[in-house]
Order: C-alpha cells, then structure tokens, then sequence
C-alpha cells in the first residue's frame, strides 16, 4: 500500500489536494456559508490575512469537517438529555452463561475444536487483525508511538516487533497443519496523527519485522475538533483548528474512510481480531478466540480476565438492562461490586473484567454506515490552548476551558441483538499485561510487562520438561521464548530434559 501511495504521489497522482494551492472563490464561499449557517463562522476570523499555504491548509482542514455534525455531537454531549430510561433503575446482570466460555474451566476437547477451527479460517486466508495504536508513551517517558517501546526484554524487541512475530508464527501454523504455502494475516495499524509517521518509518527501518510490507496497511484514526465550553469550535493558530483523536471508537469510521475495509472486502476476510497495542501478553489473531466467536456465529466476541478483586478499578462487560455493555468501576456500587457467584461462592458474580480484546465479524462491518454515527461521544474537559478570535493572541488557559470528545470502542456493544453477542474469559498471567505507567510505579509498568513475559516462557520451558535455574535462585529470572518459536507453548518439545539458565532468551530450536 505504502510503495502504491508513494509512487502516486511521485507521478502527482495521489487524490489528496496539493498543499500550498488555494481554493477558488467559490468553494471558499460555499465552504464559509456551511459555517456561518452552523454559527462557526469564527474560524475564518484570520483567512484573509493568511499566506497562500496557509490559506489552503485551513480550507482543506475545514473541508474535512461537517459543521452542523460538530454541532450536534457537542450539544449533545454538553447538554445529555433526561430520558425516561435514565430514571428509571438499571438493571445489571452477568452475561447469560450460553454466550459465555471460560479458558479456565472449558473442556480441553472444545478449546482443541475452536482452535482446529479457527487455524482453519487462518488457512483459508478469511482472518485479519486491527490494531490500535494511536498512543504515545508519554507516560513511559518516550514520545514515540508507544509500540515502539522496549520494555527491556534481553532481546530488545519492541511490542510491535513481538506482535508482528505472533502473527507470523500463526501464518507459518495454519501452513503446517493445512499443507499451504502463503498464508497471510493482514495486519492493519491504526495510528494516530501524531504517530502516523513515526510508525511507518518504523516498520519500514525494522523491514515489517519480517512481514510483507503489501500486508501490513498502516492508516489514521479520524480526529473532531476541540469545543470551547461555549460550543465554539476552537483554533490551536491562525491557520489551523485545535483538533483531537475521536478515541478509539472513531476505528470503525476509520475503517471506512481509509479504505482497510474495501482491502478486507477484496481479500474475502471473514473475521476480524481487534486489540489495543501496550498488552505485551496478547494473542494476536488467537485461533482459539477466532474459533469461538465463528462457532457462536456472533457479529462481536470479546476477550475479559477474571477481576483480580470487588476493589479493583476495571470496566466490567455484562449485561446492562437487558443489552451487552462495559460498566467503569465508578458506576458500580460496593454491594454489586462485592456480591458473589451464587454457583462458584469464591468468586465474584461481576468478574468479567475488560481488556480492549474483540472480535468482529466483516458482515457488521459492512453495516457501520448504518450506525456509526449513532455512537455517543463523550466528554473530556481539558485545558485547550487557543487563538483569541478578538485579540489575535494564543491563549494558555490555567483551567479547563473546553472539551475534546471521543468515542469509545465498545459503545457498539448495546446496539447488538444480545445472541450475536459473546465473551470469553482467559487467563491473565496468559494473556493481560498492560503497559501503562512508568519504570518502577510497581504496576503495569515496562518491569511487570517484562516479568509476564519471562515468567511465561519460564513456565512453558517446563510443561515441556525442561529445566530452569538461575544463579540466585531456581527460575528466578525467567525466560524470553521467542514468538517465532512458540506461540502459546506449544513446539518446544525439544527442550525436555535440558536445562536453561536464566535470564535466557530462546530464538531458535536447540
């Protein structure tokens, strides 16, 4: 996709507007007339003092908007209406249990079926994986794209490079097993505008970690502008409007408009694996998850870990009056939070724990036209830098002074009839370690996402029949077990009988 678009664009072929060429007087009228109509007509409040350049970046930005949906998305969301239903009591009960599985208790002949499934669907090239990597690690200290980041692996890999490997390994199964040649996984990357390029010079410096460059698309979530609490659409500079990333639920309207879903189409996918890029445990295109969700027939599957305890701050994936829906743990009070399972009494009733791991059939994906824009958005009040339209000046304000909305990713989940709709539950310690925090917080942090990792490929080291020391102390440090060479523990039967020294990292067959 990148060579096609940097071939056009050497050929001045590329469809994007070619930057420094003003609009004609008529599309500038027409375009201020949609503003003015919309009462945003501020925003034009320096275009004549502007030079050629900037004139035609601010016609381009404002073209990329509607007016009047702005508007009524922020009335919205500054003004929520009181409708009957909010009165009345809400209603929350665990999924039924016929939409439900667990790793943790299924019988080991059905997870062996939805994994024989699934490696299936691989083979037969009806599989892709989306991933959502539009965050920096700020928080990480590093202004790059936060999967780019080392989390201090002996093998240095950044989280993009184990991902990519995950999905190689997955490739390289389903030909095993199948006796093909060529088997793809696409890999489609959401970025966002601030980590689009650094993305892409990274996969391209690390040569897509060992995929073809034609099957990974990296693409940009869509961004709205940011709204004064008066509902005035803001300017970050004379030239430009203060705009922020739509959250990670404008990843369905970015399916469309960069056209990933057309390339799905083209390609026959079926089923659709989507993640968040900072779990350094996730199992990338899972043949177990994707044999689940295709068994159930369901348009959307989700992948939830136990809840750790009632205090524990998480969302919560259960039903909520009658629909499938994420509850944040401020919403729930402390009985609910507390009640437990009336079958399994040492554990919670509530306990399904939401980790941004899904599943989405490509027929709801041909539908998002139909209800994309019916999502919420939701409001984060934030401290906006913005240009006086009086004064000319920039503005730091020294309290919130406006809102930036985004959407969220399982806003969707109540839109489904409830039995095209399903959970699986898996193992933390397998599968959820995010990145969050910084060094040495103590808490999902580069150290914990680096100890998950080792202490996983320890485990596996031994289920094969190996052995693992170290000089302090028995299997203290762990070991690295590359995803190249197993992807959730299997094939390491070569190991049985030997011993590791950790720390160790495993790149190949000994």
């Amino acid at each position: 996709m990148s060579k096609m678009n940097k071939i056009l664009e050497n050929l001045h072929l590329s469809t994007s507007k070619d930057e420094g060429v003003p609009p004609t007087e008529q599309d500038l009228k027409s375009l201020r007339d949609r503003y003015e109509k919309a009462g945003q007509e501020q925003v034009f409040t320096f275009y004549d003092e502007l030079d050629v350049a900037g004139k035609a970046a601010l016609y381009t930005q404002l073209s990329s908007f509607d007016p009047e949906y702005v508007n009524e998305i922020s009335h919205k969301a500054l003004h929520p209406s009181q409708s009957s239903s909010d009165d009345a009591e809400t209603i929350l009960k665990p999924l039924p249990e016929s939409l439900t599985a667990s790793i943790l208790d299924s019988k080991l002949e059905d997870i062996g079926l939805w994994y024989d499934s699934g490696l299936s669907l691989v083979a037969e090239g009806k599989v892709a994986v989306v991933l959502m990597a539009g965050g920096q690690g700020t928080r990480l200290g590093s202004s790059a794209p936060k999967g780019c980041f080392d989390i201090g692996l002996p093998s240095k890999k950044s989280l993009f490079q184990i991902q990519a490997e995950r999905i190689w390994k997955v490739q390289q199964l389903a030909e095993k097993k199948h006796g093909k040649t060529n088997v793809v996984i696409p890999w489609y990357v959401m970025t966002s505008g601030p980590t689009r390029d650094p993305t892409e010079k990274f996969f391209q410096e690390h040569d897509y970690f060992g995929l073809k460059e034609d099957d990974v698309m990296i693409f940009e979530q869509g961004v709205l502008p940011c709204i004064s609490n008066e509902g005035k659409i803001l300017l970050e500079t004379k030239a430009k409007v203060a705009v922020a990333p739509d959250g990670n639920g404008g990843i369905y309207q970015a399916l469309v408009t960069s056209n990933v879903r057309t390339d799905m189409r083209k390609r026959g996918i079926e089923h659709i694996h989507a993640y968040c890029v900072d779990n350094c445990l996730v199992k990338v295109a899972d043949p177990v998850f994707l044999g689940f969700a295709a068994s159930k027939d369901v348009d959307i599957a989700t992948k939830v870990v136990r809840k750790r305890s009632a205090k524990e701050p998480v969302g919560l994936i259960l039903l909520k009056n009658g629909k499938p829906d994420v509850v944040e743990y401020s919403e729930i009070d402390g009985a609910t939070a507390d009640a437990k399972d009336p079958k399994q009494p040492d554990v919670l009733r509530f306990r399904a724990a939401n980790i941004v791991n899904h599943y989405y059939s490509f027929r709801f994906l041909e539908t998002i036209e139909e209800w994309s824009r019916q999502l919420p958005h939701h409001v984060a009040r934030k401290k906006i830098p913005y240009v006086d339209t009086e004064k000319g000046e920039t503005v730091k304000p020294e309290k919130p002074n406006g809102i930036k909305l985004e959407q969220f990713v399982f806003d969707v989940f109540p839109m489904l009839d409830l039995q095209k709709f399903a959970c699986m539950e898996v193992k933390r310690e397998d599968e959820f370690s995010p990145l969050k925090n910084a060094r040495g917080s103590g808490e999902d942090d580069p150290d914990t996402s680096k100890k998950d990792i080792l202490t996983q490929g320890a485990a596996w080291i031994r289920n094969a029949g190996g052995t693992v020391v170290s000089e302090e102390d028995i299997g203290g440090t762990g070991v690295e077990v590359s995803p190249l060479i197993s992807y959730g523990g299997e094939g390491l039967e070569c190991f049985k009988g030997k011993t590791i020294t950790a720390p160790a990292v495993i790149e190949k067959e000994q």
